[in-house]
């Protein structure tokens, strides 16, 4: 993707958080692209995973949970604003991303007082930054990785194995999606390598070459909590990754159905892209499945 692109896609993503409590149709964010509908809609879903209604959908559901906890605005009133057309659409959706209902969401919030967003400090004073936070599946499936030995982070690794991994790594073609870097848990760790590795996922079906000095292993399918944080400028993308760390420190998925699983699969991060903001991941299960 290139810079022209990349732009396109801020764009559109721009817009969607300035229309959230608005109806937002294909040929507006086309619009906001500057290109053809069916192009928009390719390099939304290429540069954030989802397709450009189901990521609006979800955006809206996480403004209407902050929503619902830093007000006392009745929930019927909370939907209507963020484009939903009935009480029940809104509680099936809401439940179906956040694991309980509106009703019980808010009491949990207010039990906890914790908020699905980011403090940070600017200029003496505390701003709110939203976190967009969905639920994924990944399927079983193989990755293709660079192992290292002593490394546990990505500055580390590109000490011990080189900085160049990632572009081979995305030229694998075949891939599932775009290069990941990868925390794995000791269950899964090979005996000798480190605990950081890079890596791209590829289908169980893939029989294409694998570039000399580089390894292929099978994951198992696991559930995902991604954690995506606001854009940031390039220069502080050190920052943004610190930022979200604090934040996953401290946030409890149980409010939203689900229990941290960190040995059902690697902890994953993407590329820190500005235009997007900082992605990270974490193995997640359902809590009524121990």
């Amino acid at each position: 993707m290139d810079e022209f692109q990349k732009q396109a896609v801020l764009r559109m993503l721009s817009y969607i958080e300035d229309h959230l409590e608005n109806p937002i149709t294909q040929a507006e964010l086309a619009s906001a692209a500057a290109y053809s509908p069916w192009h928009a809609d390719r390099l939304f879903k290429e540069a954030t995973g989802c397709a450009p209604f189901s990521y609006i959908r979800s955006r809206r559901l996480a403004a209407a949970a902050h929503a619902l906890g830093t007000s006392d605005r009745s929930i019927i009133d909370v939907a209507f604003e963020f484009v939903f057309d009935s009480h029940e659409g809104f509680t099936r959706a809401f439940t179906k991303q956040f694991g309980m209902n509106p009703s019980a969401f808010r009491k949990a919030l207010a039990a906890y007082h914790q908020r699905s967003a980011l403090t940070t400090e600017s200029e003496g004073e505390s701003r709110m930054e939203t976190v967009f936070v969905q639920v994924v599946q990944r399927p079983e499936r193989k990755v293709v990785v660079k192992y290292a030995h002593k490394a546990t982070h990505y500055f580390a690794y590109c000490e011990e194995v080189g900085c160049d991994i990632w572009d081979t790594l995305g030229s694998i073609e075949g891939a599932m999606f775009e290069p990941i870097g990868m925390w794995m848990p000791k269950n899964m760790r090979k005996l000798g390598t480190s605990e950081y590795l890079q890596g791209v996922e590829v289908p169980l079906s893939f029989t294409g070459p694998i570039p000399e000095g580089f390894d292929i292993i099978t994951l198992p399918a696991c559930t995902m909590m991604v954690f995506q944080g606001p854009p940031f400028d390039e220069e502080h993308f050190e920052k943004a990754i610190n930022n979200l760390w604090e934040l996953m420190k401290t946030y409890d998925p149980t409010l939203y159905g689900y229990q941290f699983s960190d040995e059902d699969g690697p902890r994953f991060q993407l590329a820190p892209l500005g235009y997007r903001g900082y992605i990270e991941a974490r193995p997640v299960r359902p809590l009524n499945k121990a």
